[in-house]
Formats: structure tokens, C-alpha cells, sequence
């Protein structure tokens, strides 16, 4: 009798820690995967970063009325130079209403594309360059001063957000080609 309580006891520890090896196999794997699916969710692309951040409200309607949003979600990589809404607003009233009508398209989209250069241009490589040609076809001038680096006659406030396809600097004024 002893031997057949001895043997359940021993029974019941061993299936209790087996099942416990096997709870903790359960979580490890359940962890496991959901450390790769974090690991593997790239960045969002260049839009669609921009559309998450409010203060790019104005950019993103002007891209999606220059039919840019297609290239824009493409592969890349691309350099933009992104406009706040306060770097909208600094343009003279009316000017940003007047470049979304669609008889503005093509200006709209030539002024858009002064901000992008082809390839990812980190902050690092940007301060080495004294100007960079433009998706537009023309070149911006890059200067770096005491108080930061410019291009053109916009400040850049913020540097290197990547994203799946490139990366975006925010610059605090609407540069012109």
C-alpha cells in the first residue's frame, strides 16, 4: 500500500511539473512570437508617417492634390524636407488654397518636389553637402551655420525620422524652387 501511495505521489509531482514545463514552453514560444512580429513590422512609409503626425495636415493634403501619394508609398528611398503647417502658414495668404485647385497641379507638384531628393540622406551625410538635386530637377543649397543647418532659406528643426522608404527632415519654412 505504501509502494501504490509512494507511486501516486511521485506520479502527481512529475505531472505537475510537467505541465508546468509545458505552461512556460507556451509562454516562451507566445513570446517568442510576438518579439518577431515586432521585430518584422517595418516603419511606415513616407505618407503614411506623415499623415500620423498632426502638423503635417497641410503637406499631406497638398500631396494628395498633387497625385503623389503613388510615388511618395513607393520604394524609394527619398529625402523629404517636410513642411509644418506653420511653415505653410508663413506663405502669403491665400497661397496654399490657390496651389491646391486643380489648375495649380503642376506648379503644386514642381514645388513638392523641391523638397524630395532621390536616395537617404541622413543628417549626418546632409551636413557634409553644400546643395543636393531635388526630384524637381534643380538644386537646393545646404548651409550649416552656428544656428543649424538650412536649406535654402528653411531651417531644418528636426532630423533623421526614418521610414520604410526613406526619411523625412521637418524644416520650418516652404521652400520655392
Amino acid at each position: 500500500m505504501r509502494i501504490v501511495i509512494a507511486l501516486a505521489l511521485t506520479l502527481a509531482v512529475s505531472m505537475t511539473a510537467y505541465a508546468g514545463k509545458c505552461k512556460t514552453e507556451a509562454q516562451a514560444s507566445k513570446q517568442s512570437h510576438a518579439t518577431q512580429n515586432v521585430a518584422a513590422k517595418k516603419p511606415a512609409d513616407i505618407v503614411d508617417t506623415a499623415a500620423s503626425v498632426k502638423d503635417f495636415s497641410t503637406l499631406v493634403a497638398a500631396v494628395k492634390a498633387a497625385g503623389l501619394v503613388k510615388t511618395l508609398k513607393s520604394d524609394g528611398p527619398f529625402t523629404v524636407f517636410a513642411p509644418t503647417n506653420a511653415a505653410f502658414a508663413k506663405l502669403p495668404e491665400g497661397t496654399v488654397e490657390s496651389l491646391l485647385k486643380p489648375e495649380n497641379k503642376d506648379k503644386l507638384i514642381a514645388i513638392l518636389t523641391y523638397h524630395v531628393v532621390p536616395g537617404k540622406v541622413m543628417a549626418a551625410d546632409v551636413v557634409k553637402l553644400s546643395s543636393a538635386k531635388t526630384v524637381q530637377g534643380t538644386t537646393v543649397d545646404i548651409k550649416v551655420t552656428d544656428a543649424g543647418v538650412m536649406v535654402d532659406n528653411a531651417k531644418v528643426v528636426k532630423t533623421d525620422i526614418e521610414t520604410s522608404n526613406g526619411v523625412i527632415h521637418i524644416i520650418d519654412s516652404v521652400i520655392l524652387p
